[in-house]
């Protein structure tokens, strides 16, 4: 059981992380309506424009988390390069646990060995899907990604425009997006939590920071089923560092 409830959170925080630090991965939508064309057009604005993010070939997130579930605290590095490689650091009291996609393969820290092991099946699935970069932000096409705006709704006293984003399984995500800023304040969605089973999950993201020529978000809470179970605060951003693809990879060395 220990092994699986690490491995499913982790898994949720990099949905987290890439729903919401990375912002939007939205810039193109098929006959879908003018008025979400607009709403798409002025997040990516907000977000720094389209020049800006294509400019972005590789970013590293660094900063500290919460798991108020487990009642653990530590350290999380995210590494993500174009297009669709990720890697996930965190130490926890002194261990680090890995989860990865290098392109190709999905693979991570077996919690009970240390060891590095392939993952397989869903859990691989749902990391490889997670790993799209900006080529998922140009050409959602691409990954058969869609967005729908859902009209506006009243979140503690104050109106957002609702706007969902799916993806080709059918899994879908709500954007809560500011009207003022265009910046999303809320997203909502199913996730697996750390044991594995399917709940309700609401992250709400703010403390909104300018790095480099782009703005991306840099705390964020998330509940599941109405109870908090995590917290993020990201220290540091870093853009376009040289991150090589051997990095991502489980055996580099066997290259």
């Amino acid at each position: 059981m220990k092994k699986v409830t690490l491995v499913f959170a982790l898994l949720s925080i990099i949905a987290v992380i890439n729903a919401d630090f990375t912002t939007n991965r939205i810039i193109t939508v098929g006959d879908e309506g003018d008025q979400t064309r607009i709403i798409l057009n002025k997040m990516i604005e907000a977000i720094g424009g389209k020049e800006a993010i294509t400019k972005i070939q590789d970013s590293t997130y660094e900063g500290t988390i919460e798991f108020i579930t487990f009642g653990m605290n530590g350290s999380m590095n995210l590494y993500q390069k174009e297009p669709d490689k990720m890697r996930m650091d965190i130490n926890l009291q002194g261990r680090i646990v890995t989860q990865a996609y290098d392109g190709e393969m999905a693979w991570g820290t077996d919690p009970n060995t240390g060891m590095s092991v392939e993952f397989s099946g869903s859990v691989a699935e749902e990391i490889k899907r997670l790993a799209y970069g900006n080529d998922a932000l140009l050409n959602p096409e691409k990954y058969g990604i869609s967005y729908s705006y859902k009209g506006k709704e009243m979140l503690e006293s104050k109106e957002y425009l609702v706007l969902d984003q799916t993806y080709s399984d059918g899994k879908t995500i709500t954007h809560y997006i500011d009207p003022q800023t265009y910046h999303t304040y809320k997203t909502k969605g199913k996730a697996l939590n750390s044991f594995g089973v399917e709940v309700d999950q609401e992250s709400f993201i703010s403390d909104y920071k300018k790095v480099g020529d782009i703005i991306t978000a840099h705390s964020i809470i998330v509940f599941e089923d109405g109870t908090e179970s995590l917290k993020m605060a990201i220290s540091s951003v870093k853009l376009n560092t040289g991150l090589q693809d051997s990095f991502f990879k489980m055996n580099p060395e066997s290259e």
